[in-house]
């Protein structure tokens, strides 16, 4: 078994144990690469017909050619597609060109909150990798949020509550070499983030969109000598210099690059205290 096929293995596992032990999952879809190779994996998880809702987190500022993509393969791939939106944010006029953090919060965290609400999701099965940025390398596979959306490295238990394994000993209990993962942390969670892609590097997806000859938004790709390494609301996004235009050469390319995958993104943003205050307000 190769690399990729072990990669492969391993996160088509985590799929199918979250399916298992949940009773109602769903999958966050970005629309970029690594949630489409996420949604591709599910599919080959459960032979073609992915058995839980895929949500899209829609802030109203994605690239027209997210949208048309979205719509595409939501239809070809016969999607239950879950568009989630916070309506308020719109009304409150909460805007990138005045507050990044403040829109990103509003449009993304609190729209999910949302959503998970409504549906009652109890695991989000989320297209992050370790290597993508420094406060999510220390995310585990398997990944509990309280009622607050917060995960807690730290959690300790109050000296009244009974049992021995406090919230962060049962993720530090994690054996992935084993396939071993704790599912029930003996604490009220409001759901659980899945991360079966935490594994992966930025050219090991490229590598398996090339293996799988799965589909890919054009804004990768080369374009007056530009492409986006990393997508998402284009008032936030910039395009790095790149003459890549097809997924060979885009791998070529990373195998000699030394510039970071989200340097593209607004890096106020991207900052590790503003990125680790968004993801405990409950950011992905």
């Amino acid at each position: 078994m190769n690399h990729l096929d072990e990669l492969e293995s391993k996160s088509i596992y985590i799929i199918r144990e979250t399916f298992k032990q949940f009773k109602n999952p769903a999958l966050l879809w970005s629309i970029g690469k690594d949630s489409t190779v996420l949604l591709w994996l599910c599919k080959k998880a459960f032979y073609g017909k992915i058995p839980f809702p895929v949500v899209h987190i829609d802030t109203g500022y994605k690239f027209k050619e997210i949208y048309k993509f979205r719509d595409e393969y939501a239809k070809k791939w016969n999607l239950n597609l879950l568009i989630s939106k916070n309506d308020k944010a719109d009304k409150k006029e909460i805007t990138p060109d005045k507050n990044k953090f403040e829109c990103c919060n509003a449009r993304k965290t609190e729209s999910l909150k949302q959503t998970v609400k409504e549906n009652d999701f109890d695991a989000l099965i989320v297209g992050i990798r370790r290597d993508e940025h420094g406060i999510r390398n220390k995310e585990r596979f398997f990944s509990p949020r309280d009622k607050e959306f917060n995960w807690y490295v730290s959690k300790k238990r109050k000296s009244t509550e009974k049992g021995d394994s406090p919230f962060v000993s049962m993720q530090d209990a994690e054996f992935d070499g084993w396939s071993i993962f704790a599912t029930d942390f003996g604490y009220e969670t409001n759901h659980v983030r899945v991360h079966p892609l935490l594994q992966w590097t930025e050219l090991d997806i490229w590598k398996y969109i090339k293996k799988e000859n799965i589909p890919t938004n054009k804004l990768y790709f080369s374009k007056n000598k530009k492409r986006y390494r990393s997508i998402g609301c284009e008032t936030c996004c910039k395009p790095v210099k790149s003459n890549s235009k097809n997924v060979d050469e885009i791998i070529s390319e990373l195998k000699k690059s030394k510039t970071l995958e989200r340097d593209g993104r607004d890096q106020d943003k991207e900052d590790e205290y503003n990125m680790q205050k968004l993801r405990s307000l409950g950011y992905m």
